[in-house]
């Protein structure tokens, strides 16, 4: 097939099966790679489509193909997704009765299945893989594939085993996925799976639609009830390290009148997967959750993701905080952080063996240095992931729409701070010289006779909060450095180019005052281009028929339609089955399934 026939064919599933008319970034090219049996290893980001750069070539190939996926959750909902499509799809897991499996089993060998998700470790059964080798196999799918990196942030050493797949079969073409992957695991994945001269493709790690705060945390339930008070009627997470931190900020906000749930691995299976179903279904707005949640949700309209706590890595982070605006609407992420989060992973950290407790803990320092970053988060965080941003985002986070201020004497702070450190023979920490800066009567202080130092009480103005905040501020800079074991501070070669007056940081201070009101009103100018032309009445409607749909039909509300082609029928309010199958989002078999149910609520709304 040409290369302008793959194309046509490929627009011509999405547009039948899911209603779009156009590819997204690197999907045409991805796609392609499928359709031409080339292996593949391809990164975007959450929320960019990697689903569908297998799925559409799986509809346009003869036979079956097989996606591996690590999580039973993830692979229910998206068969159930295709299958609302119209598409022949199945999973084979440890959550199935036999019959069912057999059932399954009997529909691939019969050319029945279009998709087949399966665990890596039912995969790799010799049963399984006989089986395939009878049929008519189109191409391997591996999903999350970080998942086989040791340098990934979800390594499963059940992954390790996929390398055999190419052995097995050495012409069917792999295709490895994943949404976050540093050059190091890329380069491992590929090597793990054995690819041949795999087509390497890399999505920005750009979301702008997703506005970015830092802060630190102070009274945390006021924070996040800020949040949460900029998003009523809306679906959000909020991540918390610990178990009893998820349970009393979840009882607590329940206490004041919101609709949350815990989640946490702590929790009988039963009640966790009640607590879940509750949030899929929008029946409670917010999830409190530890990290045990949420690789396998596939939510497109969580419009916030509060971390009440420091995440682990920016790996972590990346993928906690992308679970928000998966739709491509407005999205905002938070991050409350104190410097007792550190202190805690470091904790939890010391169980690991040596060589990966060094590499954990570099991770750690990278979330604390983006904490304590002075330069546009999104560039920051794309930074990281090897890419650059041309400009700066604007109002995109705190630092670009104006909620810090530049210090104008920062040399003069930066030097009197570095002093200190040097009069303290460089044996303490960041609350230390704070304390010792502002000329604090603490015990220890005064017991090292550090009241007596030059540097006592230079910055007696300022509260202990912003010293530790400029302290932390010079490490991100990498003018000091933490060892790793007490966290004493060093300074560093560029830290005496400083003491020198050779260099100049650059120091900020949190205009809180002024902080909610942008937030909010930086927040209401995204929604405001997205919502431009919606009858947001009649999305309320709409919204409210999505839900008993997918109730009768025991389907998760988006799977019927999603907040996007909501807000389209909102907009453009079709009159006729023709016209509703013009709206992005609205396949052939939606339209055939649901199209009379939402032109008669339309129909009955506009009176």
């Amino acid at each position: 097939m040409a290369r302008t026939g793959m194309d046509d064919a490929l627009l011509d599933k999405l547009h039948e099966y899911w209603g779009y008319a156009q590819f997204r970034p690197l999907q045409q090219e991805a796609m392609t790679a499928v359709l031409e049996g080339r292996d593949s290893l391809v990164v975007l980001p959450t929320g960019g489509g990697k689903s569908l750069c297998y799925q559409a070539p799986a509809l346009c190939m003869d036979g079956m193909a097989v996606v591996v996926s690590p999580l039973i959750s993830l692979m229910k909902d998206q068969v159930d997704a295709l299958r609302v499509c119209g598409i022949s799809a199945a999973y084979l897991n440890s959550s199935q009765e036999q019959d069912e499996s057999r059932r399954v089993m009997r529909d691939v060998r019969a050319g029945e299945i279009k998709l087949l998700y399966v665990a890596p470790e039912r995969l790799m059964l010799e049963g399984m893989l006989c089986l395939l080798t009878e049929i008519k196999l189109s191409f391997i799918v591996i999903d999350e594939a970080h998942c086989v990196s040791m340098w990934g942030h979800d390594f499963r050493p059940h992954y390790r085993e996929l390398q055999e797949l190419k052995n097995i079969f050495p012409k069917c073409g792999i295709h490895a996925y994943t949404a976050t992957a540093t050059e190091q695991v890329r380069n491992d994945i590929a090597a793990q799976l054995a690819l041949k001269k795999p087509e390497i493709l890399i999505g920005s790690f750009d979301r702008p639609n997703l506005t970015y705060s830092v802060a630190r945390r102070a009274d945390r339930f006021s924070q996040v009830c800020e949040v949460l008070d900029r998003h009523p009627n809306e679906s959000g997470v909020i991540y918390c390290i610990s178990r009893a931190d998820v349970e009393s900020l979840s009882e607590s906000l329940n206490n004041a009148g919101y609709k949350t749930r815990p989640y946490h691995a702590g929790l009988p299976d039963q009640e966790r997967a009640a607590n879940q179903e509750a949030f899929i279904q929008d029946r409670v707005d917010a999830i409190v959750a530890t990290i045990a949640f949420g690789m396998g949700i596939d939510k497109p309209n969580v419009r916030y993701v509060i971390h009440a706590g420091l995440p682990k890595s920016l790996e972590n982070y990346q993928q906690e905080s992308g679970r928000a605006g998966r739709d491509g609407l407005e999205a905002e992420c938070v991050l409350l952080y104190s410097e007792q989060d550190a202190m805690i992973w470091k904790r939890i950290l010391d169980d690991q063996p040596d060589e990966s407790r060094s590499t954990a803990l570099q991770s750690l320092q990278a979330i604390q240095n983006y904490c304590h970053a002075f330069d546009c988060r999104h560039r920051y965080l794309m930074q990281h992931f090897g890419q650059d941003l041309e400009q700066d985002c604007e109002t995109g986070c705190d630092l670009c729409r104006g909620d810090f201020q530049k210090v104008d004497n920062a040399l003069e702070i930066g030097q009197k701070i570095l002093s200190s450190i040097f009069r303290q023979d460089q044996n303490f920490g960041s609350s230390y010289t704070a304390a010792v800066l502002k000329g604090s009567k603490d015990k220890k202080v005064l017991a090292n006779r550090h009241d007596q130092l030059s540097t006592y009480g230079l910055l007696k103005q300022e509260s202990l909060t912003t010293i530790r905040h400029w302290v932390n501020q010079l490490v991100s800079q990498k003018f000091l450095t933490k060892t790793a074991e007490y966290q004493q501070l060093r300074i560093t070669d560029s830290g005496w180019k400083l003491l020198r007056g050779e260099v100049t940081p650059q120091l900020m201070r949190t205009t809180q005052e002024v902080k909610s009101d942008k937030t909010r009103r930086t927040k209401n100018d995204l929604a405001d281009l997205n919502w431009k032309g919606v009858d947001k009445s009649l999305f309320e409607c709409l919204r409210s028929l999505r839900k008993e749909i997918a109730s009768e039909k025991s389907l998760q509300p988006y799977m019927v339609f999603g907040d996007t082609t909501l807000r389209e029928l909102a907009r453009h309010k079709p009159k006729s089955l023709a016209e509703f199958l013009e709206i992005w989002g609205v396949g052939q078999k939606k339209c055939d399934d649901f199209g009379q149910q939402f032109l008669e609520c339309i129909t009955s709304f506009n009176g």
